[in-house]
């Protein structure tokens, strides 16, 4: 789930008739459960075959023979695990400029509010970095080598947020990108590097790396922004879950600021906070 990037990635059931662990409707509501009340995914039933798959691998990876005994230890545990839980069952699909309408949208929004002060953007479904940093590849080309913004990226996956915090990409991962923005914003590996880039220092220094799991109270949030970046994650909420969580982000904006969402996102049920102003975009009321 662009995990928080939270993006989708359709996956076809396996047959579950032949399985290394035996799997049983009870395990799946209790794995379904648990992770509503953690991360406000909700599951349905036909990620049975994914929820098995990628939870197999941490009873590999723990020792435990069934389900039933990792669950019951999992509830015991401490935040470690329960990371690792939300890890296996967050799918991350994400690209540099993925979506570019809206980094046309935020060019134009960046040049309106020049000479208003710095511009503060929260990335709230960072993956593994090619969104924020197509936010701030967009605020330097737009605004000038050292653009007055700063970027929040967030995620739930604290193994993507690692990724993203390096910063570092396979050459063909890039292709969304023109010959000048990669000459412009990376930097080559050499040697045992070949095929490797990494985004320059100046560009990684506009961005916070930080964990938030947008459905838990306590996001380290601290000043209101001016743009939000929330695309492709409400699609794993319920209805409910949904409404609190923008109307969390409402209180963290500033009255005007934009928020950006995925293609398949519709808020309009949530027209009393947020005025849509273009193809999946939304400002502030």
């Amino acid at each position: 789930m662009n995990r928080y990037s939270h993006s989708v990635v359709v996956e076809h059931d396996m047959d579950l008739t032949e399985r290394e662990f035996e799997w049983t409707q009870a395990d799946f509501q209790r794995v379904k459960a648990l992770i509503y009340e953690r991360a406000g995914i909700n599951l349905h039933d036909g990620k049975q075959a994914m929820v098995y798959s990628r939870l197999a691998r941490r009873l590999r990876e723990t020792g435990f023979q069934s389900f039933q005994s990792y669950l019951a230890w999992l509830e015991r545990q401490d935040q470690q695990e329960w990371q690792e839980f939300v890890n296996a069952l967050t799918t991350n699909l994400t690209a540099f400029f993925r979506e570019r309408h809206h980094f046309e949208v935020l060019s134009q929004y960046l040049r309106r509010r020049q000479g208003h002060g710095s511009t503060r953007i929260w990335c709230s479904a960072a993956s593994t970095g090619e969104e924020p940093y197509s936010i701030a590849m967009t605020a330097v080309e737009t605004l000038g080598s050292v653009p007055h913004v700063k970027v929040i990226a967030s995620d739930i996956d604290s193994k993507v947020l690692a990724t993203a915090t390096r910063g570092v990409y396979r050459v063909d991962g890039l292709r969304g990108l023109s010959q000048e923005q990669v000459r412009q914003f990376f930097l080559r590996g050499k040697g045992a590097n070949e095929g490797l880039v990494r985004i320059k220092p100046e560009v990684r220094q506009m961005i916070e790396f930080v964990n938030i799991n947008l459905v838990r109270d306590g996001w380290p949030i601290t000043e209101l922004f001016d743009a939000v970046f929330c695309r492709n994650v409400m699609i794993y909420f319920d209805f409910q879950t949904q409404r609190q969580v923008l109307e969390r982000i409402h209180r963290v904006m500033k009255p005007g600021a934009l928020l950006f969402v995925g293609h398949a996102e519709n808020f309009s049920d949530a027209r009393d906070i947020f005025v849509l102003q273009g193809k999946t975009v939304y400002e502030r009321r």
